[in-house]
C-alpha cells in the first residue's frame, strides 16, 4: 500500500480551552473555515428535543455585530459560500473564501459565539422555529418514507437513551420551545471550550494562530453542564413495524447496533457494509437487482456516532414484489457472509473502495478541514487525518465473517417496513405516518 500523504498540521489551544487546528496548504488562494461544537440532538432530553437543530438556524440570523442573515451577504460579497449542519453528537458552521478574507470569516464566527443572545429575539426564535417545522414537513412527515430513520433509532435505543429521539426534533417540543429555555442551551453549549476551530487552506500559520487568538481569545470559557451518559446498550430484541405511506412500493430497513466510532468493531463493520452494499459490483446489488430482479435499489451503510454505531441495510422493491421477500433476501446475503467469509476478490474491493473514499477526501479543503475537527472533536487526535484508512488493514475476511454472525445472533435486530397504504399485510401491526 502506498503511504499516506504528509499533511502539515499545527493543533492549539487558546487559554478560554478553544482548540485550533491550522492546517496550511498554498496550493490554491483559498482558506476553509471549520468550527465544531460538541453538542448535538444527544445533549438535549426527551420533551425537549429538536434544540441543537434548530441553532443550527439560529447562528445564521445575526449576532450584536452581524445584522439579521448578513452573515451570508458578508461571504457572498467577496466569493464565499458557508452552510452548517447537525448531527447526534456534534453541530458544525463552515465557511470557504478567499485567503485574504480569513479575517472576515472568524471575526463573523466569533461574533456569533461570543455575541450571538443580545440579538436574540422571541421573533428570530418565531421565524426560524416555522422554518424547522416546514423543513420537518417536508423531510419527515410528508416525505416518502420519511419516518423510517425515526422509527428505527426509537427501536433501537430506549427512550432515556440519547440518540432514541430523531435530530431534528419532535413536532410538540419544537412548537413548545420557549426563548428562555433556547437561551439557556445557547450558555450551555456554545462556549469556547466546547468548540474546535480548524484553518485549512493558504494562510502562514503563526499569522492565522495571531488573527484566530484576537477575535477569539477575549471570548470567555466556563463550566460545562454534564454530558449526557452512553446509556444502555442491551440488546434490542428483534423488533419490527409496518410503517404504512404514501408510496407506490415497499422499502425494508434492517438495523444493527454496534460498537461506537473509533473503536475497532466499528472499523470492522464499516468494511462490512462496503462488502455487501457499496457499488453494481456488490452482493446485495447484483442478487436483488441484476440477478433476481426484485429490488430497485440497495444500500448498506454505517452511522459514525459517538455512544454506539449503527449498520443500516435496506432495499426498495420492485413493482409487484412484497417486503418479506426483500427482507429475506436482504438477511440471506448477510448469512452468507456470516458462514462464509468474503472471497479475497471481494476483500480488495472493499479495502480499494474505502482507500478511494479516503484519499478523495484530501483532496477538498473543505472536507479536509472538517475532518480535522471530527478527529479533535471525538478523539483529539487531529493527526489521523490521512492516516485512519490504516485501521482497516489489519481486518481480515475471518473478522467480517464473525461481525456478521453477530448482527444476526438473535435480540440484536430490528426491521422497519414501508408499504402502500392498504397494503399493512405483514405479519405485525401496522403504524400510520
Amino acid at each position: 500500500m502506498t503511504s499516506p500523504p504528509h499533511i502539515p498540521i499545527e493543533r492549539h489551544q487558546l487559554d478560554n480551552g478553544l482548540r485550533v487546528v491550522l492546517q496550511p496548504d498554498s496550493e490554491l488562494p483559498l482558506v476553509a473555515i471549520n468550527l465544531w461544537y460538541h453538542v448535538g440532538s444527544k445533549n438535549e432530553s426527551p420533551h425537549k428535543t429538536g434544540f441543537a437543530h434548530l441553532f443550527e438556524h439560529m447562528l445564521f440570523q445575526g449576532s450584536q455585530h452581524v445584522g439579521t442573515n448578513d452573515h451570508f451577504a458578508h461571504l457572498q460579497k467577496v466569493g464565499g459560500v458557508a452552510n452548517g449542519s447537525t448531527s447526534r453528537d456534534r453541530t458544525n458552521y463552515f465557511e470557504t473564501l478567499p485567503s485574504n478574507h480569513l479575517e472576515l470569516g472568524l471575526w463573523l464566527e466569533s461574533d456569533r459565539m461570543g455575541f450571538l443572545l443580545p440579538a436574540m429575539s422571541a421573533e428570530k426564535l418565531e421565524n426560524q422555529r416555522q422554518v424547522v417545522i416546514n423543513e420537518r414537513r417536508q423531510r419527515v412527515d410528508n416525505q416518502p418514507y420519511g419516518l423510517a430513520h425515526e422509527r428505527l433509532w426509537e427501536l433501537l435505543f430506549p427512550g432515556d437513551h440519547p440518540y432514541h429521539w430523531p435530530i431534528i426534533g419532535y413536532m410538540e417540543d419544537i412548537e413548545a420551545a420557549t426563548l428562555e429555555q433556547v437561551n439557556q442551551f445557547f450558555k450551555d453549549w456554545y462556549r469556547p471550550n466546547n468548540a474546535v476551530l480548524t484553518l485549512a487552506g493558504d494562510f502562514e500559520p503563526a499569522a492565522a494562530l495571531e488573527a484566530v487568538d484576537r477575535y477569539f481569545g477575549p471570548l470567555p470559557g466556563g463550566e460545562l453542564p454534564s454530558r449526557p451518559r452512553h446509556g444502555r446498550r442491551d440488546p434490542v430484541g428483534q423488533q419490527r413495524v409496518v410503517l404504512e405511506d404514501d408510496v407506490h412500493l415497499p422499502r425494508v430497513y434492517l438495523a444493527f447496533p454496534v460498537p461506537a466510532y473509533g473503536e475497532p468493531g466499528w472499523y470492522t463493520a464499516d468494511l462490512l457494509t462496503t462488502v455487501l452494499g457499496d457499488g453494481k459490483s456488490s452482493p446485495l446489488y447484483d442478487r436483488l437487482v441484476q440477478q433476481q430482479q426484485i429490488a430497485q435499489t440497495t444500500a448498506a451503510w454505517i452511522h459514525e456516532t459517538e455512544f454506539a454505531g449503527v449498520v443500516m441495510l435496506a432495499a426498495t422493491g420492485r413493482p409487484g414484489v412484497g417486503a418479506q421477500e426483500l427482507e429475506a433476501a436482504l438477511l440471506e446475503e448477510l448469512e452468507k457472509i456470516a458462514h462464509q467469509p468474503p472471497s479475497p476478490p471481494d476483500m480488495e474491493r472493499a479495502l480499494n473502495r474505502t482507500r478511494t473514499r479516503a484519499y478523495s477526501d484530501l483532496q477538498s479543503l473543505s472536507r479536509r478541514a472538517d475532518l480535522l475537527s471530527m478527529y479533535t472533536t471525538y478523539f483529539d487526535q487531529p493527526e489521523l487525518l490521512g492516516h485512519e484508512v490504516e485501521r482497516y488493514l489489519d481486518i481480515g475476511s475471518e473478522d467480517l465473517r464473525r461481525c456478521a454472525e453477530q448482527l444476526l445472533a438473535a435480540g440484536n435486530q430490528v426491521v422497519v417496513t414501508v408499504v402502500p397504504k392498504g397494503d399493512s399485510g405483514q405479519g405485525s401491526a401496522a403504524e400510520q405516518s
